[in-house]
């Protein structure tokens, strides 16, 4: 374990605490005699942080989201439906007062998510004795460096947005050391309200099925997210009867896509896919594959449902691409979910002026509730919410009924397609159920909260 350098301010903090004990054990000799039994404020913490049954009757939820850049209308839908959510609450969960803080894990120059950015916030909400819960990441590869140290601190942690297979399992599409590389102290801490990636690329595949599919070209990221997706379409395409031309990774910033679609063309291809995030090329490739393959039909996955890929005032791709684009996204239309779901859109619109909300903020919104309900479910002590949150079971919410399985994913499994129509907005087209998901049939396995040891999915 790595030792940090002395330095005077340590020595100061160092004296500091042994000046308080000395003067906490005088105030304890002194006052014994009067029948006290100690001094100082009773609502201290507890060995190791843990709340006391007297302290720490506040408890703070923190969100991790990319608050700047092409994310930023889903974020910031996102918080907003976090808001509600708490506002509804009236800031309580169970015996607990809830404050919430939101954290920005992008930056203006890179206009995504950082590494330094994530792990700065993680680190800030581990260091809090009195956290509740931790809503994050919104991307897959940022949850990859945060989990890791929210794993050593235990904090409960849930995704409103992460699919990649990798995090929770590994199932196809996940990497070498996946999943156990995030869970450093051999315990699970982290659960998702949105369906993993097998299911996605399953969906993306029988949609393109569908829609009369024979030779598909798939492009990815090279991030987590990109990489483990593309993995799942690819073999989700397969056990359909369709070809694969080709799946390569790009580089991000590159100029312009124009020799990868060539070559694509060349291969006799017929659809395209691209399985990243809007940041890393997006917007460029589609345009580059749209011009090379002018009868080619193209798909995208969430991590493109968002303005800045489908409106063109945002910088998205222009119109005559975008009417030949459909995208995935684990989120449906109002009339789609149940009442509670129709309810919160409503509230929604009621409370922020807006009438046609972003879809993701839906999953904000049961992402704090899912956090309310399990802290009021505990007795605050980040373990304890942990638990219940690997106990959530036929969870009757907002996004229809679900349970939390060992892994911590959901059993939700129910994917959205959109089209983008002239405005540059996307519109819900009809929802599909994923066939021919690899690995589907496997057993979950996995570490529950309370056990130790290697995963087993």
């Amino acid at each position: 374990m790595y030792d940090p350098p002395i330095n005077l301010s340590t020595v100061l903090r160092e004296n500091d605490l042994k000046l308080h004990r000395l003067v906490t054990f005088s105030c304890v000799v002194a006052l014994s005699a009067v029948g006290v039994a100690a001094c100082g404020d009773e609502d201290e913490q507890g060995a190791a942080g843990t709340p006391t049954e007297s302290a720490a009757k506040t408890l703070t939820v923190y969100s991790s989201l990319p608050l700047q850049g092409a994310s930023r209308p889903q974020t910031t839908a996102m918080v907003n439906g976090i808001k509600l959510a708490l506002e509804q609450a009236n800031n309580k969960a169970g015996k607990f007062e809830i404050n919430y803080r939101s954290l920005d894990d992008s930056t203006a120059q890179a206009g995504n998510w950082t590494p330094e950015a994530t792990a700065q916030n993680a680190r800030r909400a581990a260091q809090d004795d009195n956290i509740g819960a931790y809503i994050g990441e919104f991307n897959s590869g940022a949850s990859a460096v945060s989990m890791p140290i929210l794993n050593e601190a235990f904090v409960p942690q849930i995704s409103p947005a992460n699919t990649a297979v990798g995090l929770t399992s590994d199932q196809p599409g996940a990497d070498k050391g996946e999943p156990e590389k995030y869970y450093p102290t051999g315990k699970r801490h982290y659960v998702r309200i949105v369906p993993k990636d097998t299911i996605q690329g399953a969906a993306l595949a029988t949609v393109m099925q569908e829609d009369g599919c024979k030779n598909i070209y798939i492009a990815n990221d090279k991030e987590v997210y990109g990489v483990g997706l593309a993995r799942n379409i690819e073999n989700s395409v397969k056990e359909l009867g369709m070809k694969i031309t080709g799946n390569n990774g790009i580089d991000p910033k590159a100029p312009n896509y124009r020799s990868v679609a060539a070559a694509a063309e060349r291969r006799g291809t017929d659809c395209f896919v691209f399985s990243g995030i809007t940041a890393n090329g997006a917007v460029q490739i589609f345009k580059d594959f749209a011009a090379a393959l002018p009868n080619a039909k193209l798909y995208g996955p969430d991590g493109v449902a968002e303005s800045g890929f489908a409106d063109p005032g945002e910088g998205g791709i222009p119109s005559n691409v975008a009417k030949r684009v459909k995208v995935t996204v684990a989120t449906l239309d109002p009339e789609s979910y149940p009442q509670e779901g129709q309810q919160f859109f409503k509230a929604f619109a009621d409370k922020f002026g807006e009438k046609n909300p972003d879809p993701y903020a839906i999953y904000g919104y049961e992402a704090m509730r899912l956090a309310l309900d399990a802290i009021a479910r505990s007795d605050g002590a980040k373990e304890s919410v942990v638990e219940a949150l690997f106990n959530t079971k036929d969870r009757e919410s907002v996004l229809g009924k679900y349970s939390i399985d060992d892994n911590g994913d959901t059993t939700l499994t129910t994917y959205g397609v959109y089209t983008i129509d002239d405005k540059g907005e996307l519109v819900f087209d009809k929802s599909v159920e994923a066939k021919a998901e690899p690995g589907g049939d496997a057993p979950g396995g996995g570490t529950g909260p309370a056990e130790g040891g290697q995963a087993d999915e």
